[in-house]
């Protein structure tokens, strides 16, 4: 059988819708909002923080609508990279996604699916003597081992399946999205409507330690929110399979994310109604809980409490899958033009870059034994900010550079809305850098370690 060079245009914008809305609804919704409670002590400060990040998110989808709307292919951002900066930078990003982005994102769901296994059936402890192994003081591989090697083995299903053929893939990730849009809207009913919840607290905006709400607080806090965002661009790097691409990926991203802020600020609305501030910051604490479990315990007892962890199962699973689905085809679309491992490159008989899919998935198993959930998401967070300003910035670089060219999408309130959020990532990566120097320190590791990668790969070529 000969192997196809081609990747077959089969997503429509339903499809499309999907693949976005399964990229962004994972861990973060079960899980963040602890943390971001924690950290501003009051539950209206939450919700701000909430519908700020998805604000804020937005405007940077608008701007990369744009863009996508003019350059949509294979790869995403990486692709339109080469237009607006060169070829360098593009393949910085495409290295930075395989390091430290879009890897620890596959990493960071997996390991709260293994974390909500756990809950339900009992993993037996593994490696238990190597646990307090260490490398640096900083990552601990063998710690909660039971919980990786169940993130990992994840990961690896996931990423066979995907081999498979792409409307195979797209196929199980409608399926487990329509659970667990039916499950989350589920817990804000049943949540909302029952005698615990006390809905007018939820907008005080008084915090529990009378103290007041930092700047730096904010930022910190929606790092948390960001994360539960993030993977809103991974429609981009499916280009070149998308009907349409240069109305359907813009449309797809739009859509898919106003559904995902509505749906976020009315779930943790009725996390925060039933759990009050000091609960949540009790909850954070122990790091062995996940807010959404301890939310629905309140109302729904212990049945309600072995339901959501199996929501919980169902959304990580799904995001899983569809962050493993999307995001391989950029590094595919590296290999193509030689600045990537070249066996990446080839397309299996499915027509889907299975090589590219395998290399994600064993660095991304790496990537679990590495650290803790929360250090791999405010380290891709970081990393990922810097890109998305890059990428708005580009909407004023190519409306110089590209004046007369086709824009079948043009961003709402430009130039405010983008010159907003290229502000907004500065401050956000500043803060990081300040406030959280550990994960960013790898992060930009992990990024910079892609320059002299970029010349043995450009030798090689040559």
């Amino acid at each position: 059988m000969s192997i196809p060079s081609q990747l077959n245009r089969t997503l429509g914008l339903r499809l499309a819708i999907i693949v976005v809305m399964g990229n962004i609804i994972g861990s973060g919704v079960y899980k963040k909002v602890a943390p971001m409670a924690a950290e501003l002590h009051s539950p209206g400060w939450v919700l701000i923080c909430w519908l700020l990040g998805g604000i804020i998110t937005l405007m940077g989808a608008l701007s990369n609508a744009e863009i996508a709307s003019m350059l949509a292919d294979t790869g995403g951002e990486y692709a339109y990279y080469k237009k607006i900066y060169g070829r360098f930078f593009s393949f910085l990003y495409g290295w930075s996604n395989f390091a430290a982005i879009k890897t620890a994102a596959v990493a960071s769901i997996a390991y709260v699916f293994a974390q909500s296994l756990h809950s339900i059936v009992h993993l037996p402890p593994l490696l238990a003597s190597w646990a307090d192994m260490n490398i640096a003081g900083v990552f601990y591989p063998f710690a909660g081992f039971n919980v990786k090697l169940t993130a990992i083995v994840l990961v690896l299903i996931l990423t066979w399946i995907n081999t498979t053929g792409l409307k195979t893939g797209a196929g199980l990730s409608t399926v487990l999205m329509l659970l667990v849009l039916a499950g989350i809207t589920l817990i804000v009913v049943l949540g909302l409507s029952s005698p615990e919840a006390n809905v007018p607290t939820v907008f005080h905006l008084e915090t529990t330690n009378a103290a007041p709400v930092t700047m730096s607080a904010v930022f910190t806090a929606m790092l948390a929110a960001f994360w539960a965002y993030e993977g809103w661009n991974s429609v981009g790097m499916l280009g070149g399979e998308i009907k349409n691409p240069h109305r359907n990926v813009p449309l797809s991203i739009t859509i898919g994310l106003l559904l995902v802020i509505t749906l976020y600020f009315l779930v943790n609305m009725t996390y925060l109604s039933v759990l009050s501030t000091p609960n949540m910051e009790q909850v954070h604490a122990s790091n062995n809980t996940i807010a959404a479990v301890e939310a629905v315990k309140v109302f729904a007892g212990s049945t309600g409490v072995f339901l959501i962890s199996l929501l919980i199962l169902v959304t990580t699973l799904g995001c899983t899958h569809a962050t493993i689905l999307s995001n391989a085809r950029t590094y595919y679309a590296m290999a193509k033009e030689k600045v990537f491992f070249s066996k990446v490159a080839r397309l299996n008989a499915a027509k889907v870059p299975g090589n590219a899919l395998w290399c994600q998935g064993i660095w991304a198993c790496l990537l679990v034994l590495s650290g803790t959930f929360d250090q791999l998401t405010d380290m891709l967070i970081f990393a990922a900010f810097i890109y998305y300003g890059a990428t708005t910035l580009g909407v004023f670089i190519l409306r110089k550079k590209m004046p007369d060219a086709p824009r079948p999408y043009k961003v709402w309130g430009y130039p405010i809305v983008p010159a907003l959020f290229i502000i907004f990532c500065v401050l956000l990566v500043g803060n990081t850098l300040i406030e959280r120097p550990r994960e960013a320190g790898i992060g930009l590791t992990l990024i910079l370690l892609g320059v002299p990668f970029y010349w043995w790969f450009r030798r090689r070529k040559e």
